[in-house]
């Protein structure tokens, strides 16, 4: 039997709905634990980062499931807890401190992919300019960009679709670009950056840790349905939360691929796998794809923590899979130990 602390985010009581979900996560997670004849307990975290510590050393838990997504509603601020328990040196589920707020700042994971020769859309940003340049200098915009194109302005540090409506895409020069950045940024929790907006397929890969490395579980394509003329496809907060919208209708998930999509998905499975071991990925996570019109795949985001509620995209994934919840609970827990 092992002691299990499942962590989750303090939820404050204006929380938004992408946060209240966590709960959902830590109640499953808690029953799956417990099915599996380990000793699970509830616990909270907030900045109070002193508060968790005492609570994980009094309590005598042999591992943590870090289900910690926000703090104090900032998702910049993800890495806090897991580099508590890296200096703790305790045991926890999913990827290190480090590969989180690797990817978290999804201006700093693109210049990541894109050194590493993996096709990722170009970028404006971010705004405000407070993160270094790590691997050299920014990329260059290729010169066609300078003429007006579409674009996606989305938040630099929050998840889950956080300020993504119908006007995220808009139509602008890349010298135009960083005025809207500047004009935008507070509604996006302080700060943003722009991508080239793909106008073709959407695709998620969830991977899983095993014995004989991460698998990666069958593809789920978010089909667009309905969609007028002139509307940008995009899954935005709406899409992922509010289920009475059409929004939400109008983005069903998909896992039938049609024969003629085997190859097109026989190529985006080892990206995945590459970007698992690029960033150093643990337990479980998911890569965002976007194909355009001749089908070539680009990376739109790793998630390190994807949402593990009963009826998210990766419980959807392992059904698929025929990999039962607390299988993957378990193999979650594994690699932790092992980690």
């Amino acid at each position: 039997m092992v002691r299990v602390a499942v962590v989750h985010h303090h939820l404050q009581a204006s929380a938004p709905p992408d946060e209240q979900d966590v709960v959902v996560q830590a109640e499953a997670v808690s029953s799956a634990l417990c099915r599996l004849g380990h000793q699970a307990a509830l616990e909270f975290c907030s900045l109070d980062l002193e508060r968790i510590r005492r609570k994980l050393v009094e309590s005598g838990v042999d591992l943590v499931f870090n289900l910690v997504e926000t703090l104090n509603g900032s998702g910049k601020l993800i890495h806090l807890f897991p580099a508590l328990l890296d200096a703790m040196g305790l045991h926890y589920t999913g990827s290190t401190s480090l590969a989180i707020l690797a990817t978290s700042n999804k201006a700093v994971g693109k210049r990541i992919l894109s050194a590493a020769g993996m096709n990722t859309p170009e970028w404006i940003g971010p705004f405000p300019e407070d993160a270094p340049w790590i691997l050299g200098h920014p990329p260059q915009l290729d010169e066609t960009l300078e003429a007006e194109g579409l674009w996606i302005i989305k938040s630099l540090w929050e998840h889950a679709s956080v300020g993504l409506d119908e006007h995220s895409v808009v139509k602008a020069s890349s010298s135009e670009v960083p005025w809207m950045l500047r004009e935008r940024a507070g509604r996006l929790g302080g700060a943003c950056f722009a991508e080239r907006y793909i106008d073709g397929r959407e695709f998620n890969l969830s991977l899983l840790s095993g014995k004989g490395g991460p698998e990666v579980l069958p593809a789920a394509e978010i089909a667009f349905t309905d969609f007028q003329d002139g509307m940008p496809k995009i899954v935005d907060y709406r899409a992922k939360w509010d289920e009475p919208s059409s929004a939400w209708r109008n983005t069903p998930r998909n896992f039938d691929i049609a024969d003629a999509d085997r190859e097109l998905v026989g190529r985006l499975e080892p990206a995945a796998l590459r970007c698992w071991e690029l960033f150093n990925l643990r337990g479980y996570a998911r890569v965002d794809f976007r194909v355009d019109g001749a089908g070539i795949p680009w990376i739109l985001e790793v998630n390190t923590n994807p949402c593990l509620s009963p009826d998210g995209g990766f419980a959807a994934a392992l059904e698929r899979a025929g990999i039962p919840f607390d299988e993957a609970v378990r193999r979650i827990l594994e690699d932790a130990f092992e980690g």
